[in-house]
């Protein structure tokens, strides 16, 4: 189509609502105004037991699937391969993968899961929180 042929189209852009006309000494006035707002009125947060999820708003389960266990593991190894600092004591174990595996096996690993719903909500979920299945738990060196 050659440009012309736009022209006739209506793409809805004539019609949108002019930008609000400030007057001139409306402006200060807005300046002034960012300042004060510093200082209003705090918002009351309501305190909840640390550590205590509230089990009744979550929908999902309290186990680890093994694509989370994949994904876990394989971003913790790369953070443990480009030198960032592991939360377990060393035995002698080299390998990034091994380090990870036995973080998770100890429940140390500082990562947040975020389940999607169906009705677009989600759950955060704390690998601590979550229970690994005894057959992922010998794959990572459990009993």
């Amino acid at each position: 189509m050659a440009d012309e042929d736009y022209d006739d189209m209506d793409m809805g852009y004539e019609d949108e609502p002019p930008e609000q006309q400030i007057e001139e000494g409306a402006e200060e006035d807005l300046e002034n105004n960012k300042t004060d707002d510093l200082t209003g009125d705090s918002i009351d947060i309501e305190d909840k037991e640390e550590g205590q999820p509230d089990e009744r708003s979550r929908k999902t389960s309290k186990y680890m699937t093994k694509y989370e266990r994949a994904r876990i593991l394989g971003t913790r190894a790369l953070q443990i391969s480009m030198n960032a600092p592991v939360m377990v004591e060393l035995e002698g174990e080299t390998d990034p993968l091994e380090i990870a595996m036995k973080e998770l096996r100890e429940q140390k690993i500082p990562f947040t899961i975020r389940r999607y719903l169906p009705d677009g909500s989600y759950e955060d979920w704390g690998v601590d929180e979550l229970i690994v299945e005894d057959s992922w738990k010998r794959q990572v060196g459990g009993d």
